[in-house]
């Protein structure tokens, strides 16, 4: 995501910083939607930030050192925009005759921003984000710009796009926000309404794709045959976020708060969630249910003022994410593993979602199963399963992949062939926990690392 910054820093100037924090300096400002140039004094806490790109302990070590830091290490720092913008390009320092100089190569970097995407067609979509926006934030609500004809809504690093027609038709919409804004996204929230047989009411979240379908099914909701996107981090932390403010107003037990399988779309390429009202008409335009919606989503992105909540980075590396394989749509047994076990959470295959043909068993093979061919099962649930956990992987670098079979949902044989497929793909199978052993000692788990 983004360039990448050249940092070349002298011994002295780091000194300098550590011993005079409150200095004013005469910055150079990069706008990035503009490009525009601006120069103007500042009064950063240098010595603390350069502290977290690399740890100034000695500075004498650092007679001449470059440091290349990826736009989305940046990101996981958790700057503030000023600080991002205006802070790094110093040219001069007013009260020494020497100008000491730090060269900034922005590249290709530009500002990352979080997109909220709601629909004036939808009661359960336009309520939380009407909602949101009447709730005071910090920075507060200003007009974005027009997208499309479609209006939005900016604060610090949060965006709302308001649109017209049906969401899951509505493809690639980071292409279209950066096109316009130059501004890129790195993540898409979509607020919408849930439908369910049961019709009770519901809170619900989940990831997005249709990695079952084929290349000449149509899908039934958007999206595109064999495609899932990025699973957003925050799926796991704002269903335990989304409990408790639901239970904080009253709505749980009436509400039922639940995560749903991968389904839909629409097609994107950067990590995506949904955020759900359910599950008929009568529940999708409830005021309380928006103004839970609206207070998971203000304290989950920061705009209450505090970190936010749900943020995947670097301190994360090697925590557990899961990935659930069988089980019906609302993946109870799956949503037991994230609630009690506190991990994240990836894509979530239903038994729907992993099409599994039985192979006929060879001739003379009595009822065992093991006589059973597994490479020959068919269906498409070896690609499904490959999209799902490839594109978890991209979207939690350097976490721990926990596949987590529903295995009371599928039949021996399903067992067997998934397990089979797992290992042929060099994902290590463990010993299959019970039920009644620590969730997180179930599953199968992986170490991410390359996507080949």
């Amino acid at each position: 995501m983004g360039g990448f910054f050249s940092i070349f820093v002298q011994s002295w100037f780091c000194s300098f910083l550590t011993s005079n924090p409150k200095s004013t300096f005469t910055v150079l400002t990069l706008t990035p939607s503009s490009r525009n140039l601006n120069f103007g004094p500042v009064r950063p806490q240098l010595p603390k930030f350069l502290n977290f790109v690399f740890p100034i302990n000695n500075p004498q070590s650092l007679t001449r050192k470059t440091l290349t830091v990826s736009s989305s290490h940046l990101r996981n720092l958790k700057l503030h925009s000023s600080q991002v913008e205006v802070v790094f390009s110093i040219l001069s320092l007013d009260i020494l005759p020497e100008i000491p100089q730090m060269a900034l190569e922005f590249g290709a970097a530009r500002r990352m921003v979080s997109l909220l995407v709601a629909t004036t067609a939808d009661p359960a979509s336009i309520g939380p984000a009407s909602a949101l926006l009447a709730l005071s934030s910090t920075p507060s609500w200003s007009n974005g710009p027009q997208i499309q004809g479609n209006r939005s809504y900016a604060a610090g690093r949060v965006r709302l796009l308001q649109l017209n027609d049906r969401i899951v038709n509505e493809d690639h919409l980071e292409k279209r926000w950066e096109a316009v804004t130059g501004e890129r996204v790195e993540e898409i929230i979509f607020l919408s309404r849930h439908t369910a047989v049961s019709n009770r009411p519901a809170l619900t979240v989940h990831p997005i794709g249709i990695p079952h379908l084929l290349p000449h099914e149509v899908p039934p909701a958007g999206g595109r045959p064999g495609w899932a996107a990025p699973p957003c981090p925050r799926i796991g932390p704002w269903l335990r976020l989304l409990q408790k403010v639901a239970v904080s107003h009253n709505l749980v037990p009436e509400f039922e708060v639940t995560l749903e399988g991968t389904h839909h779309g629409p097609e994107t390429n950067v990590p995506a969630m949904f955020v759900e009202i359910g599950s008929t008409e009568d529940y999708w335009g409830r005021q309380d249910a928006a103004n839970v919606v609206a207070e998971v989503v203000r304290e989950g992105l920061g705009l209450d003022g505090g970190p936010g909540v749900g943020e995947w980075s670097s301190a994360q590396a090697g925590a557990k994410v899961l990935v659930g394989l069988g089980g019906g749509h609302y993946a109870p047994r799956h949503m037991d593993v994230v609630l009690k076990g506190g991990v994240w959470v990836g894509h979530l295959l239903s038994g729907y979602s992993l099409p599994m043909v039985e192979p006929s068993k060879e001739v003379g093979a009595g009822k065992n199963n093991a006589s059973v061919n597994y490479s020959t099962v068919g269906g498409s649930w070896k690609e499904a399963i490959t999209e799902a956990v490839k594109t978890t992987r991209a979207a939690f670098p350097d976490g721990e992949l926990l596949v987590h079979l529903d295995s009371k949902s599928l039949k021996s044989w399903q067992r067997n062939a998934i397990t089979s497929f797992l290992a042929q793909e060099r994902i290590p199978n463990e010993n299959e926990a019970t039920e009644e052993e620590v969730v997180l000692e179930a599953g199968l788990r992986m170490k991410l690392g390359s996507t080949e």
